[in-house]
């Protein structure tokens, strides 16, 4: 047996021992690199370790020790009445202006990871503040990064075009992109339609009111709510509030500019703005380091591992190129959807885009269908599953998930969802965008 075939069976293995056993499945994904690395591949342990994304541990870790520490200090609960105060009181557009929010900043350069991890935090926050369903505002933001990732002038757009043009296929920046909107935009309605949305729209609240709130953590301290029997902290109590909490801001403001205007590592970036913080208030903020997602950051880390024995291995392109092999061209750009939707949900969409669309070339030369169409289909199959907790973007929803729901419980909301649309979204977008030979 060849050793693509031997990682697409451990990775079936991994999966199904993960999701019936309470096992973490980056402590199964660790173990299936090793065993797969040295005896399938006879790659030594150091090459195994090469796989693990440092990048994406760090944004995990920096992020949520960040946003740890505006949570303790009130930070986070400032921000949601502000917002709140902005749209009216109205909770139903709260989880429309997260994605609206998140698409932006994707569409103007940003990286769909950065995104997601500087919105995520503060979408939940709102979710668990205002009874919003947790799962449904985390997967609006994830969906907004990609329906704007995909504008011209975005990472996942540049690449995109990119790819196309070396390969001499027609551009289509508009049609990937206004295909990836739609898509999204459309993931998103049926996500506000079954996790009540339409309850929301009846619902306006005054953000001054502190009833929602079951506790508010100012100066490292848990206060009760107004309206619980006890009052807001005054004096110099209230003033060292006010300082941590613009002092926070100002951190937040900071670590936006210098990771999306200057293009620094979001992760480097957040974890200095959190231990600056942390050194202006250590008694306070000496336990958030406590607060870090680590079952999540172990999570990432073996499945990262894990993808890149898979690439190693040959898996992606082996089951590619027999798609392409295929008699059907049809059939052989549905297989290729798939391929690129399972693969992307445990490895980076950014380094799987410039590998899927070349292996699409010979279905595409073989005529009957469109090339900006088809690679529309391939783009957004491969970044719509995104929201899976392996990969950066649900990662970073996972580890920022609200005290109201546990860890466990949150983790295999998220966990459904993905493999819904792993299962369903390839062929739903090979259906609207390459079936009917547009």
């Amino acid at each position: 047996m060849g050793p693509e075939w031997v990682a697409i069976l451990a990775l079936v293995a991994l999966f199904v021992i993960g999701t019936l056993l309470p096992i973490n499945m980056g402590a199964l994904a660790y173990v299936a690199a090793w065993l797969v690395g040295m005896f399938s591949l006879d790659l030594s342990e150091k090459e195994i370790l090469g796989g693990v994304s440092g990048d994406l541990i760090l944004t995990l870790i920096g992020v949520t020790y960040l946003f740890a520490i505006a949570k303790n200090n009130g930070t986070v609960d400032l921000i949601v009445r502000s917002a709140v105060r902005a749209v009216g009181g109205r909770v139903a557009l709260i989880p429309w202006v997260m994605f609206a929010v998140t698409a932006l900043l994707t569409a103007i350069g940003a990286a769909s990871p950065a995104a997601c991890a500087i919105i995520g935090p503060i979408a939940l926050g709102f979710a668990a503040r205002y009874k919003i369903n947790p799962l449904m505002m985390g997967m609006f933001v994830v969906h907004g990064a990609q329906g704007g990732g995909f504008s011209p002038i975005s990472i996942y757009g540049t690449i995109t075009n990119s790819v196309m043009e070396d390969n001499n296929l027609p551009s289509s920046e508009m049609t990937v992109f206004l295909a990836s909107l739609a898509v999204n935009l459309v993931m998103a309605a049926i996500l506000f339609v079954l996790f009540g949305g339409r309850r929301l729209m009846a619902q306006r609240v005054d953000p001054d009111d502190d009833s929602l709130t079951e506790d508010l953590h100012r100066g490292g301290a848990t206060v009760p709510a107004r309206g619980q029997g006890a009052s807001a902290p005054t004096g110099t109590q209230a003033l060292g509030v006010r300082r941590d909490q613009v002092l926070t801001l100002v951190a937040f403001v900071g670590v936006a500019v210098v990771a999306l205007a200057f293009d620094k590592n979001i992760g480097f970036v957040a974890i200095t703005a959190a231990v600056i913080l942390a050194m202006l208030a250590p008694k306070e903020h000496k336990d958030a380091v406590k607060q870090i997602a680590w079952p999540t950051v172990l999570l990432v880390a073996g499945v990262s591992t894990y993808a890149a024995i898979l690439t190693e291995a040959g898996s992606p392109e082996f089951v590619g190129n027999w798609a392409a092999g295929l008699g059907a061209v049809a059939i052989g750009a549905l297989v290729l959807c798939y391929v690129g939707g399972v693969v992307s949900a445990f490895a980076s969409s950014t380094a799987l885009l410039p590998v899927i669309i070349p292996i699409a070339v010979p279905l595409i030369a073989n005529g009957g269908i469109s090339a900006g169409l088809f690679v529309a289909a391939l783009a957004i199959a491969s970044t719509i599953v995104d929201v899976s907790p392996f990969s950066t973007n649900g990662a970073l929803m996972l580890a920022n998930r609200p005290d109201t729901i546990s860890e466990p419980a949150y983790y295999k909301q998220i966990l459904t969802y993905s493999m819904i649309v792993v299962l369903a979204g390839p062929l739903l977008v090979w259906a609207a965008l390459v079936l009917p030979g547009w």
